[in-house]
């Protein structure tokens, strides 16, 4: 299994608190790097998930941007396949876009979330991925 645990740029930060938690399907930790409501308006935050963790379904209405840092992960749109992720990989998720990322099953998974346009609203958080859906990911 691939441990990225202690291999990181930035801290890894604290296990999601449970408002966050309960849109996820394993453990994820997150530091953020810029909080939401500073002068710069864009939250940027170090969001790190155990192999097999994944969040569920959901959209940003601003859009959103990952930078991918560490591990193996995915990243998937509605009715699309899904891109595997590594090291160096940049997402560009227009606003509305229903969508889905998280680790593979054997490897730690690290990017910056970097939210866009957040005057256009928060995240609607949707339903989880299922096992089925995420098992068939090699």
């Amino acid at each position: 299994m691939n441990d990225l645990s202690n291999s990181i740029i930035f801290p890894k930060g604290d296990k999601l608190p449970p408002q966050f938690s309960k849109n996820f399907i394993g453990t994820a930790y997150l530091q953020m790097l810029v909080p939401a409501g500073t002068e710069f308006d864009c939250p940027i935050g170090n969001v790190t998930f155990e192999p097999g963790c994944r969040n569920n379904w959901h959209k940003h209405p601003g859009g959103q941007i990952l930078l991918v840092t560490g591990g193996r992960g995915w990243y998937q749109e509605d009715g699309k396949l899904a891109q595997e992720l590594h090291p160096g990989d940049v997402v560009k998720i227009p606003g509305n876009v229903k969508h889905w990322h998280g680790a593979s099953k054997d490897s730690w998974f690290i990017h910056l979330s970097v939210e866009t346009n957040v005057q256009a609203g928060p995240a609607e958080w949707l339903e989880p991925v299922s096992d089925d859906e995420y098992n068939k990911l090699v």
